[in-house]
């Protein structure tokens, strides 16, 4: 994990993921893609890490998709069919990067300032709460790149802020500011430091029991789309194998003896 567009640290059952190009506005290149993707991937396979935090350095958390980098990616072929897969599997390969983001077992916070734009809004709708700063601004900009928002805004920024806003923002490419963002649920919290802000809500997600969490994310996920009856049936399965783990015995014992519960890893 870590490369030149990616810093990791680890303490205290927290992952601190941060983008590394604050130069370019950490604007996303192909490194960075092959980064996000190969960062929480691992990330979500590591049992030490119950909680991950997920920032920016410098002015902006990013610029989104790297505009030079586009513009080199699909050179002219002589073969229409063959350059459409060729696009096909490399959307794909960037849409991947941030479902890794989605899949990864411990939830994710973002703590955003700045700009969030482009590629930015798909990558914060993938992580599972968000912290902005006062100064925050969230911009689906592709259509004024002729693009349409292809890594997951259309997919899912829908279930975190009414339909029609999400449509306004995407036909027109507005800024939507923090306030704003905030009424509509997108945010969870306005702070005048992010960061600070969301390590302290990913170290008391790091708290808890990491089966009861993981449980609950993976029910989340699972449910989102389908009818009730189906996500009820699956928490129940989860919850049918996993309510013998330690976690809860630990958990009442806390609870009874008004201790700190400490809860061991999950497995890999």
């Amino acid at each position: 994990m870590g490369s030149e567009r990616i810093a990791v640290e680890i303490e205290g059952g927290v992952a601190h993921v941060e983008l590394t190009r604050p130069d370019k506005f950490n604007a996303m290149d192909k490194e960075m893609f092959a980064a996000i993707g190969d960062t929480f991937q691992a990330l979500g396979r590591d049992p030490q890490v119950r909680a991950i935090l997920l920032s920016g350095r410098g002015k902006h958390f990013t610029a989104g998709l790297d505009l030079e980098y586009a513009s080199r990616q699909f050179p002219k072929s002589d073969d229409p069919g063959r350059a459409a897969e060729a696009r096909l599997r490399h959307i794909e390969w960037l849409q991947d990067a941030f479902g890794a983001v989605e899949a990864a077992r411990p939830p994710v916070v973002a703590a955003i300032q700045g700009g969030c734009i482009g590629a930015g809004v798909d990558l914060a709708s993938a992580c599972d709460l968000r912290v902005a700063g006062a100064d925050a601004f969230f911009q689906v900009a592709e259509v004024d790149v002729a693009i349409t928002a292809d890594l997951g805004t259309l997919q899912r920024l829908g279930y975190l802020i009414p339909q029609g806003v999400l449509r306004e923002l995407t036909y027109t490419g507005r800024r939507m500011g923090a306030e704003e963002a905030a009424r509509y649920g997108l945010v969870n919290e306005i702070a005048e430091d992010p960061v600070a802000a969301g390590m302290a809500l990913a170290r008391t997600i790091a708290a808890k029991s990491p089966l009861a969490v993981a449980g609950a994310k993976r029910s989340l996920n699972h449910s989102r789309g389908r009818p009730i009856e189906e996500g009820l049936r699956d928490v129940a399965v989860w919850n049918a194998a996993t309510l013998v783990s330690a976690d809860l015995n630990e958990a009442i014992r806390a609870r009874l003896g008004k201790t700190e519960a400490r809860f061991g890893p999950l497995d890999d």
